[in-house]
């Protein structure tokens, strides 16, 4: 996949400066499209859109299904337009919030029974178009929602969405036991079924106006998904589970390293590629249906740990730790060949970061995906490191000052990710003889380099410190919860950005 030479900022959608405690697909939104229009950017790229829960640190990367939205970016204040909104919700809604960081639970707590009010009026209430409107979204969707409003029914009615520990039968996913729980949990179920139409109208509405303004938005697709969720439910035939107990034989995870001696044992459930010496039709097909809902709801989507598609580390599920996993083969240029012919262009950005090896280099040249360069990563002192700038051999890749994974630029450069003997190198290398705004000499470095397309992350356009940043991995707690607060990205701010990505014929 080729792009355009460009630039665009990251911003997830709850990090908005919404008005009622978390960012929405409301005017907060709409406005944030303006503001990259205005700015001369091309693209907006976003993390993984699935549903989350407290029990997983309100990740992204660790969701309930890899087809659903979030509901907590539902704008009430465009719901409560709609023609059935009988009884007044928006009342119910917590006072603005000028807060830097969202109180997920607080909004959570919120907004499900203004939710479940308005899915009661809907069913009261919608007109003939409105109720077709939904069975046809129910209808295109089939392939994920049914199952996916099951799963959080039952798990809601055994308050546990560990699907291990439920009655058999619906364990199994026995088609008699779903149906009869279906009946009895039917109201719960259409709930979930029209949150989802609800999720979709309102991104729907806000991709084709984010389109018709020239930007394009990118999505993030994480490769494994939550073992709690209704995909290992729904598809339990696709991973690599013990066919007795459904318990996973084997997690994913990365080996160790220089940065852990133990490596990272991640947990989620690896898929079942292999059917003896072919692909196993289920996996692709569940695949080619992921990739199917991705590319209709994105311009591009960043596929996450791509090199796990050439080989992944498979670490048995007795293991605490990393260290006594083993490589084994992917389903490489077949799974490629395959969506190719069935999907034809396949606008996928690989995140290629970490040890790469040349097979993986070649699984990504063979398709023309941009790869990733972390300008954070750069300055080690070898100055063959292929994140500097004047090591890239190709202008098909994606150049940020960091990503959702590391800390804001600022808070890299001033506080105590390096040290002083790296923090001359860098200002040797950018020919720097101040240390002030930091920010926007890396922001320089990445629009001025050769990349096709340089992305920045709104936290390092307002030279925010570490405090703000978004994630810090290995670290449980206190994640994913920055926002944005109304009024910091400023016209002044934006023009700058302008300016910058004129100079370097990114506009």
């Amino acid at each position: 996949m080729k792009i355009k030479r460009g630039s665009g900022l990251l911003m997830h959608i709850t990090s908005l400066p919404g008005e009622n405690g978390i960012g929405t697909m409301g005017k907060e939104a709409y406005d944030f499209v303006d503001l990259l229009k205005e700015g001369g950017q091309h693209y907006w790229q976003v993390l993984p859109f699935g549903p989350v829960s407290s029990l997983f640190g309100f990740s992204p990367y660790s969701s309930f299904s890899s087809f659903a939205g979030n509901f907590m970016f539902i704008n009430m204040d465009m719901l409560q337009k709609e023609t059935w909104m009988r009884n007044y919700i928006i009342s119910d809604l917590p006072a603005l919030d000028k807060t830097d960081f969202v109180d997920f639970n607080n909004v959570a707590a919120t907004k499900v029974p203004l939710l479940e009010k308005a899915a009661e009026n809907f069913f009261k209430y919608a007109d003939n178009t409105a109720k077709t409107e939904f069975t046809d979204f129910c209808k295109t969707s089939s392939y994920w929602l049914d199952d996916y409003a099951m799963f959080m029914a039952v798990a809601g009615h055994y308050n546990n969405n560990n699907w291990l520990t439920w009655d058999k039968d619906i364990r199994h996913k026995k088609s008699s036991a779903v149906e009869k729980r279906k009946k009895e949990l039917l109201p719960v179920f259409d709930y979930h079924r029209f949150v989802q139409f609800v999720f979709y109208k309102q991104w729907r509405l806000l991709k084709e106006y984010a389109n018709k303004k020239g930007i394009k938005i990118i999505g993030d697709i994480p490769i494994y998904v939550n073992f709690d969720g209704a995909d290992a439910w729904s598809h339990s035939d696709i991973f690599q589970l013990d066919p007795e107990t459904f318990s996973p034989t084997r997690v994913s995870g990365v080996p160790p390293d220089y940065f852990s001696p133990t490596g990272q044992r991640w947990g989620n459930p690896l898929y079942k590629w292999w059917d003896k010496d072919k692909l196993n039709k289920n996996t692709l097909n569940w695949w080619l249906h992921r990739f199917q809902h991705m590319f209709q709801h994105f311009d591009i989507t960043r596929l996450d740990h791509f090199r796990g598609l050439e080989s992944y580390w498979a670490i048995p599920s007795s293991e605490t730790t990393a260290v006594n996993g083993v490589w084994e083969k992917g389903p490489g240029v077949d799974f490629f060949k395959f969506m190719k012919k069935e999907l034809g262009k396949l606008p996928i950005i690989a995140e290629d970061l970490g040890i790469i090896t040349t097979p993986v280099e070649k699984l990504r040249d063979a398709f023309d995906f941009p790869g990733m360069k972390i300008l954070q990563f750069a300055f080690d002192f070898n100055h063959k490191n292929l994140y500097l700038p004047h090591n890239y051999i190709t202008t098909n890749c994606v150049v940020y000052t960091g990503t959702h994974d590391n800390n804001t630029t600022n808070g890299w450069f001033y506080e105590q990710d390096i040290d002083e003997r790296t923090r001359q190198y860098v200002m040797d290398y950018l020919r720097l003889r101040h240390m002030d705004e930091f920010h926007w000499e890396l922001i320089d470095l990445a629009l001025r380099s050769v990349a096709d397309l340089a992305i920045i992350p709104v936290q390092d356009v307002l030279g925010y410190a570490g405090k703000f940043r978004m994630n810090t991995p290995g670290q449980a707690a206190d994640n994913w919860h920055w926002k944005l607060t109304p009024g910091r990205l400023t016209h002044g701010v934006i023009h700058k950005i302008k300016k910058m990505t004129a100079m370097y014929n990114r506009t």
